[in-house]
């Protein structure tokens, strides 16, 4: 039975890059996985501090570790599209764009029961044709307030020093679990998140 795709308003197909200001809330979103190197000690560590957090997942990487997709949605986290083989959307025909999201909402949907309601585009590069796709399966669109760019392995302290120090209400921090050595994030999530908790932060998954 094909899922049932929620219609959105114009207002809901515009990228998100903050929460309400006015909570003292962050919105922890990890990138590019699923990886079985990095998301299991991604998962531990939020398991430890209780913290629900958004994973941007890539489909030709869920469809190698559907545990570990499973694992993720059965902690109590969202499950996001991050398009099939993170391509750059902003070159591609509609039905490319739609080909990457399609698929990739399809297999976390048949991996976990869930059908994903947020997507973001690889480098946050957000296209026409890429929302008005996203609009179309029903997931709105995700980007960021807080880009330590972890992926570019800047070092640890650099990471842990961007996210502290750019961080407000209503935040929504960019971290990968995925796409190479993500060994500096895991020790970067390490040393940030019992700071951000002792400072009054409490951790969201912007709401499905």
């Amino acid at each position: 039975m094909q899922p049932v795709r929620r219609a959105l308003s114009e207002a809901e197909s515009k990228p998100v890059y903050d929460l309400d200001p006015s909570q003292r809330v962050v919105a922890l979103t990890i990138d590019d996985g699923p990886d079985p190197r990095y998301t299991p000690q991604v998962l531990a560590l939020l398991q430890q501090h209780g913290i629900r957090a958004t994973f941007f997942l890539v489909g030709e990487c869920a469809v190698e570790h559907p545990e570990l997709v499973r694992e993720i949605a059965d902690r109590g986290h969202h499950i996001a599209n991050h398009t099939w083989t993170h391509p750059d959307l902003r070159h591609m025909s509609e039905g490319a764009v739609r080909d990457e999201l399609e698929r990739t909402s399809d297999l976390l949907h048949k991996t976990t029961g869930r059908l994903p309601t947020w997507f973001r585009a690889p480098g946050g590069d957000f296209s026409p044709v890429s929302l008005r796709v996203a609009a179309d399966l029903g997931l709105r669109n995700m980007s960021w307030t807080v880009d330590p760019r972890d992926w570019s392995r800047p070092g640890t302290s650099s990471i842990i020093d961007t996210v502290l120090k750019d961080v407000r209400p209503g935040s929504i921090v960019l971290n990968h679990d995925g796409g190479g050595d993500r060994s500096q994030t895991v020790a970067a999530l390490k040393a940030y998140l019992p700071v951000l908790i002792d400072s009054g932060y409490c951790f969201t998954a912007p709401p499905n």
